[in-house]
């Protein structure tokens, strides 16, 4: 792998079947009575997050402890940061601490890399999500959990993306890395919700939820972000759950094995009604552990090797 994870499209097939399997190693840990292992005792891992995700910090969280390293968590609210520090002089602080990883979440697309390629801190930079740009390790914890649940592989494999894809930086990751991984992948949303651009990526796009769920093999509802939004981007919430929801009536025609998503955190009765939600076909739940592993490993793959995580202990 490189040395930092700023979007899908860094990781080539190799490197994304490594943290794939590496996560199935870690993801073992999961149910054993001691979930941590020495691996990276000694490291420090900074989580930056200038925007509020309780979710995914959370996640890196136990993810980087999970493997004895320590944690420093570091909130832009009510810290140096709103009182006028520059991106750089916070990086400088965190070089200053001796961190070997730092995970950034930013509003403004591009943070990240900004972070990365500007020679202030000499730690790997993952990208926990910027603006409406990318969000690559959701996109790997998707593409596990899609793994465990549709054979082990997802070469030609059809994953249909629906909603508001336009400030999903999740839908993004996901077409860039699916792609990567031999999946055909559908984003289906109001052609006001889909980005400028959207045809150079490596997908087809459909405003007809009902003629593409039959065929699919995973379904991935993503959240209406009203907060980014300034306009009349559907005429009201009732259309747009009318046309690109997805409930109980829909969720019949899909196939037996097909499994339904969501990255989180949800807006029940917009998107999805809360009986798919919580629904057999939901893996919902199961991509929040999955996320944790998936972190495990991108951290792991990061700061310590190549080799595997869990080998060797038999």
């Amino acid at each position: 792998m490189k040395r930092h994870l700023l979007s899908a499209a860094d990781l080539s097939r190799d490197d994304a079947e490594l943290v794939l399997t590496t996560a199935a190693e870690l993801r073992e840990l999961a149910d054993r009575p001691i979930k941590k292992l020495p691996a990276l005792r000694g490291r420090t891992v900074v989580n930056l997050f200038f925007e509020d995700s309780t979710r995914t910090r959370i996640s890196f969280e136990a993810a980087a402890k999970r493997l004895s390293a320590d944690v420093i968590n570091f909130a832009a609210k009510g810290s140096s940061l709103s009182k006028g520090e520059s991106l750089k002089d916070t990086a400088l602080t965190l070089e200053a601490m001796g961190a070997d990883a730092v995970v950034v979440r930013h509003g403004a697309s591009g943070a990240p890399h900004r972070l990365a390629h500007s020679g202030w801190v000499r730690s790997s930079v993952v990208n926990a999500g910027d603006g409406t740009h990318e969000h690559p390790t959701q996109a790997l914890l998707d593409a596990f959990t899609m793994t465990r649940h549709l054979g082990g592989h997802l070469d030609g494999r059809r994953i249909v993306i629906v909603g508001d894809v336009l400030h999903s930086r999740v839908a993004r990751s996901n077409a860039l890395l699916l792609d990567t991984l031999g999946a055909e992948v559908t984003l289906v949303a109001p052609p006001t919700l889909l980005p400028v651009g959207v045809e150079s990526w490596p997908v087809e796009t459909s405003y007809d939820l009902d003629g593409v769920l039959p065929k699919a093999d995973a379904v991935m509802m993503l959240r209406v972000q009203r907060e980014r939004m300034n306009g009349g981007f559907f005429p009201t919430a009732r259309e747009y759950s009318r046309r690109y929801g997805l409930d109980g009536r829909r969720m019949a025609t899909l196939q037996d094995h097909t499994i339904v998503m969501h990255p989180g955190p949800m807006v029940r009765g917009m998107e999805i009604t809360a009986d798919v939600a919580d629904s057999d076909r939901s893996v919902i739940v199961e991509q929040v552990t999955n996320g944790v592993a998936v972190r495990m490993a991108v951290l792991y793959l990061l700061l310590g090797g190549s080799e595997p995580a869990v080998g060797g202990e038999e």
